[in-house]
Parts: structure tokens; C-alpha cells; sequence
């Protein structure tokens, strides 16, 4: 334990948008927005914390925190004792979204507990991920603000497991946000347990020309973005979303929901396409941000300081 007090570790992790349309829980990407925090191992228990930011006044500011609770997780996983913590959070993830902002502070935890214990207890990649997978639920939000990329996710007998791929240079992420929230939970109540055979075929045809569209023909977006498995589901519970991604579409651009809403991803080809993208929901939804953003490659980072 004295060798863990007083080190102190700063994290940066990615916003994500998972699905991407067709790739519902599987699909995810890292987007260049990011949550950072410094923890410091500390004598004692517990956990003092401070939020800027999102989620200021509103999230745990003591060991309930998420962050706190994927560091302790990390920390007793791997049978170390468990120090006193002090956090500071300086959080942009906007909350209930869908930009993966509960994905974002489990690994801010995660990541946190491995560079408090670099040298100590050596965690791989696949402990990162089998970690964050416990702990939110599903891997396709927390493998993309992991190692960044485009990820595609999947689980077996032996966990979630992940494949990372580098995005085309053309393709132009545009993350449209509003200003109210939705629940995950309530999102995903609204889908049926068992969908027609021809919407799972034509899922699996988009899925497909989805990973063509973002790593090499950016040109293919619009069709590759088509959807029957969740976004129709849940449209009634976000009719603006809805609407705005129709909008969009009508109009030859390539948007989605992001995650389980109601934030709108428009996949652009080209940084002139998303401009006039950006335009055109400032012009119709004046009260919705939009955020010009890249693709993140390199995921959640730490450094430590001895």
C-alpha cells in the first residue's frame, strides 16, 4: 500500500457514438472530446471528489462516484488493497446523450486503477475491456473510449472481445446535441424482443457495407447508414431526434442516432459536406450544439506521476 500513496495519474478518455445505424451493439467509434480527470492515491479510505464541468452539482461526489467505483472494481480485482482516493473530474461529455458518457467514467476508472498500479500489477488490454464490460454492460460504447477507432464488439464464452479499425481521412464526424436527455434504459424498453427476418438480412447487409463505407468508400455512407433494428423502435420516444434525422437525410446526409440518443451523428464525406450538414440543423434547430469533431485513434490515455 505505501507504495501506491501519492501517486497521482491524469486521464483523457473519448466521447463515443455507438450503433453508427445498423451496427446496434456492436458498432462504436472514438470521437475527439474528451472527459479528463486526476486521481491520486491517497492514506485512508473512501474518496473525495470534485466535478467541473458536466454533470457539476449532479453526479456522487464520494465513493458511489462511477469513477471511484471502476477504480475500487479495478484495485480489488486484481487483490490490491484499496487506498483513499482524491479525484478531480473536469468532465465535456455532455450526460445522457448518447455520446458515452457512463462508458467514459468507467474506463476514466479503469484506466485510473492501471496507472495507480503500473509496475505493481500488469494489466492487458483484454483485462481493460473484460473490466468495462462488467461494468457498463456492453462492450461496444466502452471499446472504442478505450482504444479508439472504429471497434466492432462482440462476446463468446470467453468475454467481450473487440477489432479495431482505422478510419478513412474523408470521413467527418458531426455530433449534433440537444439540450434535453434520454435514458438508455428507457431507449432500449421500447425495441421488441424479436424482429422480422428480412429487417435482421437487410441489418446484416448495412452492418457490412458500414465497415466499407468508414475505412475505405466514405462515399457509400448514406446506404450504409440504413437501419430497421432499433432507431424506427424508438423514434416516438425522441420525435425531434427523429425528425432531425430525417432532415438530415432528406437532404443527402448521412445521420444516425448516436448511441441510444438523442444526440444525432451525421457520418460526413469531407470536411465541405459536414460545413453544409452543420448549416443546415443550426439553420432548423438553432437550439441543438453542433460539434465538429475527428475521429480519436488513440483512446483512453493515463500518465503517471511519480
Amino acid at each position: 500500500m505505501s507504495s501506491i500513496i501519492g501517486r497521482k495519474v491524469t486521464v483523457k478518455v473519448p466521447a463515443t457514438s455507438a450503433n453508427l445505424g445498423p451496427g446496434f451493439d456492436t458498432l462504436g467509434m472514438a470521437l475527439s472530446y474528451y472527459d479528463e480527470l486526476q486521481v491520486e492515491a491517497v492514506e485512508g479510505s473512501g474518496a473525495f471528489v470534485e466535478v467541473h464541468g458536466e454533470g457539476q452539482g449532479e453526479v456522487p461526489t464520494d465513493a458511489s462516484n462511477l469513477v471511484v467505483k471502476s477504480i475500487i472494481h479495478t484495485f480489488e480485482k486484481f487483490a490490491q488493497p484499496v487506498p483513499g482516493f482524491r479525484l478531480i473530474a473536469h468532465n465535456i461529455i455532455p450526460h445522457g446523450r448518447g455520446m458515452g458518457s457512463s462508458g467514459a467514467a468507467v474506463v476514466s476508472g479503469i484506466i485510473a486503477a492501471k496507472g495507480l498500479l503500473e509496475g505493481i500489477v500488469a494489466i492487458s488490454d483484454k483485462d481493460l475491456l473484460d473490466l468495462a464490460t462488467e461494468l457498463e454492460g456492453h462492450p461496444d460504447n466502452v471499446a472504442p473510449a478505450l482504444f479508439g477507432g472504429l471497434t466492432i464488439a462482440w462476446e463468446d464464452e470467453s468475454g467481450p472481445h473487440h477489432k479495431k479499425l482505422f478510419v478513412h481521412r474523408g470521413v467527418s464526424p458531426l455530433e449534433l446535441v440537444p439540450n434535453f436527455k434520454m435514458s438508455t434504459a428507457l431507449a432500449r424498453s421500447l425495441q421488441p424482443e424479436s424482429v422480422p427476418h428480412n429487417d435482421a438480412v437487410f441489418n446484416v447487409s448495412r452492418s457490412a457495407l458500414l465497415i466499407a463505407a468508414l475505412t475505405q468508400s466514405p462515399e457509400l455512407m448514406m446506404a450504409a447508414t440504413e437501419d430497421r433494428l432499433h432507431q424506427d423502435y424508438r423514434a416516438a420516444a425522441m420525435p425531434e431526434t427523429n425528425a432531425l434525422v430525417q432532415l438530415m437525410r432528406e437532404n443527402g446526409f448521412a445521420a444516425v442516432v448516436s448511441g441510444a440518443g438523442p444526440s444525432v451523428l451525421v457520418l460526413a464525406n469531407g470536411p465541405a459536406e459536414r460545413l453544409a450538414a452543420a448549416k443546415l440543423a443550426k439553420t432548423r434547430y438553432p437550439d441543438w450544439n453542433a460539434l465538429l469533431l475527428a475521429v480519436d485513434f488513440k483512446g483512453a490515455t493515463v500518465v503517471l506521476h511519480q
